[in-house]
């Protein structure tokens, strides 16, 4: 079951009054726009007049012409239209700078500043503003004007190295736009303490996130084991060699199980679970690294006992013991999970636009007194764009019909 929900029934947010104006494209910095929306931000995405964020197009496409993807990860944004190469554009968006708290934008560096809006220029505009600039490589270094994208931060990370069977291929390391979305988080926590410090000084600063630095810093201990044993972290497929078993294994009916039995507890719950509880105290498996030396025989042992059962037989006996298992979800999976449904990690959004609902991931994460809310889903390009130019910079409608005849807006 899909919990409905319906805009505005929310209470007072903890970034209410708090102005964000999202000029980026794609996922990672309007991600982190996103999510300071959800908690009360009022987003401004402001897009070019022609086409708008290429996100749009990114995706499943729906009958108005927007992707899904649009609709879930632009959820309560303002679309305004502004063409920053142009002359009146550019003071325009000078002028929304001015009124707001944050810019969130994932240029290549140098572009804002070829267009007369970089971070110098900004900042002399409103000196207490908060700039996320979000790149492949960063703001600096010899790599800072290449093209970034997740996957590319992927490869440069070290996380597609260590994604595949060992001596195969490399694969995509789940997603491929996982270094978007962390790069988003990184990003939101650095604005939320740069306007924390803003609140304090009246000072204003940018943050510099980049899409490596991101996946880099969530690879564990490969960077302190190579630096000081030399180790050169390898693929291993579905299982590694930290903790056994720990990996995926095949049940019967086809389908994936996963344990982690990262303590000689959970491995004997796990044992009890085979039926096999001698395991627990056998003189090669009943002691961690014990068991790590011998994972082979470990894992054929749990591979043999999971592939004579279907996946509900082998959930029903690993959880009567607490076993660390999960099976291997698809989204049909949890489209039907109890947790996600007692979790109410799907909402049913209504889309006027569209004339339908679409379903999308709930805001996390949860605060007990304040929680995030989705008030609409991404709007149609320029949908608001009057509403802004009017309501926020006290411009005429006969000064609004004069920029769109000049192809400003």
């Amino acid at each position: 079951m899909v919990e409905e929900r319906k805009p505005h029934s929310k209470p007072r947010m903890p970034l209410e009054g708090i102005r964000v104006i999202d000029v980026a494209t794609f996922i990672a910095a309007p991600y982190a726009a996103g999510i300071l929306g959800e908690f009360g931000a009022e987003v401004l995405k402001v897009e070019h007049p022609l086409g708008g964020d290429p996100c749009r197009h990114f995706g499943s496409a729906t009958e108005k012409g927007d992707t899904l993807a649009w609709l879930s990860e632009a959820r309560n944004k303002k679309s305004v239209t502004v063409d920053l190469r142009n002359k009146e554009g550019s003071e325009i968006f000078k002028k929304l700078v001015a009124k707001s708290d944050v810019v969130c934008e994932n240029f290549r560096p140098g572009t804002l500043e070829k267009w007369g809006l970089g971070w110098e220029v900004l900042r002399e505009v409103n000196p207490s503003l908060v700039m996320l600039r979000v790149s492949g490589y960063g703001q600096t270094g010899p790599y800072r004007d290449r093209p970034g994208f997740a996957r590319i931060a992927h490869a440069v990370g070290g996380l597609s190295y260590l994604a595949g069977m060992p001596r195969e291929t490399p694969v995509t390391p789940g997603s491929t736009t996982l270094g978007d979305y962390l790069t988003g988080m990184y990003g939101v926590i650095g604005a939320l303490m740069a306007l924390r410090y803003k609140g304090k000084t009246g000072k204003g600063q940018y943050i510099d996130a980049a899409l490596f630095e991101s996946v880099f810093r969530v690879t564990d201990e490969m960077a302190p084991a190579y630096a000081k044993f030399g180790t050169v972290r390898e693929r291993t497929g579905a299982h590694n060699k930290i903790a056994c078993p720990m990996g995926h294994f095949r049940t019967k009916d086809d389908k994936w199980v996963a344990f982690a039995c990262t303590t000689d507890k959970l491995f004997a719950a796990l044992a009890e679970s085979m039926g096999r509880p001698e395991l627990a105290s056998h003189a090669l498996y009943g002691e961690h690294d014990k068991r790590i030396a011998a994972r082979h025989e470990v894992n054929e042992i749990v591979s043999q006992w999971c592939g004579a059962l279907t996946r509900k037989e082998v959930s029903e006996k690993c959880y009567a013991t607490g076993a660390p298992y999960a099976p291997l979800n698809d989204v049909r999976d949890i489209f039907g999970n109890r947790q996600f449904m007692a979790r109410r990690n799907l909402m049913s959004i209504d889309d006027p636009e569209l004339g339908d609902t679409v379903v999308v991931p709930t805001t996390v994460p949860r605060l007990s007194k304040t929680p995030g809310q989705t008030k609409w889903l991404g709007a149609s390009l320029g949908r608001h764009t009057d509403e802004v130019l009017r309501d926020l910079l006290g411009m005429s409608d006969k000064d609004i019909e004069g920029l769109r005849t000049r192809r400003v807006i």
